[in-house]
């Protein structure tokens, strides 16, 4: 069985979402597509079809994280220390070309999400700066070319 390698705040994400999608987005669309069925022909039924479309997503989604879930190695940052970077670490890394830094951990696949500076341990600069030190400097393939990054701090909390 693969592990996946995930922060508690990570796994406590997807088991809340989890939740969430059993408890109130189920039977929310169960109820939609009962009654979008009382509005007759359900072949021209555009009610009908999102809803069903919806239930599919969700049903999907549910087993996805059903899946997930019982696999994940939960791994806590804070325990970890060391100059290179490696999955949990906080990098602050400046761009070369730019000089606009940025901080990013690196977490889970499961758990990335940009946005909020969580980065994917599959993605192709968590790749680049792993077993990286303070000091380094990586260059990552981008679509407008390869960008070139310094790491300037390598933290675990």
């Amino acid at each position: 069985m693969q592990k996946f390698p995930m922060t508690a705040p990570g796994l406590h994400r997807l088991e809340e979402e989890l939740r969430t999608l059993k408890s109130v987005e189920r039977p929310a669309v169960i109820r939609a597509i009962a009654e979008a069925r009382s509005h007759g022909d359900l072949s021209e039924n555009a009610e009908y079809h999102a809803a069903r479309e919806r239930q599919s997503f969700i049903e999907g989604r549910i087993a996805e994280l059903e899946e997930v879930i019982p696999s994940v190695e939960v791994i806590d940052p804070a325990m970890l220390s060391g100059e290179n970077v490696k999955f949990g670490a906080f990098v602050r890394l400046v761009d070369e070309e730019t000089d606009k830094e940025a901080t990013y951990q690196i977490v889970g696949a499961y758990e990335a999400d940009i946005k909020h500076a969580r980065l994917s341990i599959s993605s192709p600069l968590a790749k680049a700066l792993i077993g990286k030190k303070v000091g380094d400097s990586i260059s990552v393939p981008a679509p407008g070319g390869d960008r070139s990054y310094e790491i300037l701090a390598v933290t675990f909390q």
